[in-house]
């Protein structure tokens, strides 16, 4: 189950786990973006499924999750489209908090309506997305980078909880990825990049490898583990 399914990131996942097997359940707010995508999935033989569901609503998140046979995994890289490129000190208060509480919010709403399904059958695996601003002292932030720092404080919560009844949970950290903005020109001096060890920026596909390697049975003695895809902007 892919939640922002309709997005650059969400339908480069979706098409990465159709292409591993999976039968995918792809939600979203725009039912004409997840159709898109599930007739690119369907016309290479994969079984997909749409639904239009607000993951930030607790009701219909819970009510679809419900409805789904079985969840195996799921996966929210929903984009809020938070307020960035301000200074903190410049910040009202409800700007800075609202990344803070919708992006922690629909975390927790979507994680836990498939982990009440998963520990029933002792089997499953929740991934999180968070960015590299969850640990660098970037400016301009706003409440993304204190969002995603929460994000990945909750996966390892979650994976305590869960861990002894079967369901792994695992954070994808990505850096910056250029294709999911391709109009937006980021050369090898930006300071992206620079504060690469590797001198560059992480792929889509190397962000959805991750994902499928995270969420499949090579990765079951990993949980409550934060991958780090940053090109070595963070060190663990």
């Amino acid at each position: 189950m892919i939640y922002g399914a309709g997005g650059t990131i969400g339908s480069a996942l979706a098409r990465a786990f159709a292409a591993d097997g999976a039968t995918l359940f792809l939600v979203g707010r725009h039912q004409p973006a997840l159709d898109k995508v599930a007739a690119e999935i369907a016309d290479l033989g994969g079984g997909v499924h749409v639904a239009e569901v607000d993951a930030l609503d607790a009701a219909e998140v819970e009510a679809h999750a419900g409805s789904i046979p079985r969840i195996d995994v799921s996966l929210n890289v929903i984009g809020l489209g938070e307020l960035q490129g301000v200074s903190l000190i410049d910040l009202a208060p409800d700007e800075f908090t609202r990344p803070v509480t919708d992006r922690v919010r629909t975390q927790f709403l979507t994680a836990t309506a498939a982990a009440r399904r998963m520990v029933i059958r002792g089997s499953g695996v929740v991934l999180l997305l968070t960015a590299s601003s969850a640990k660098l002292a970037g400016p301009m932030m706003g409440g993304f980078g204190v969002a995603c720092a929460a994000i990945e404080g909750f996966t390892r919560n979650l994976a305590g909880e869960l861990g002894p009844q079967g369901v792994r949970v695992v954070c994808l950290r990505s850096n910056y990825i250029p294709e999911t903005h391709p109009d937006v020109e980021i050369g090898g001096d930006h300071y992206l990049v620079e504060g690469t060890l590797l001198g560059r920026l992480p792929t889509l596909a190397q962000l959805c490898g991750a994902a499928v390697f995270a969420a499949s049975e090579d990765a079951g003695a990993m949980t409550g583990a934060v991958l780090n895809l940053t090109c070595g902007a963070i060190l663990d």
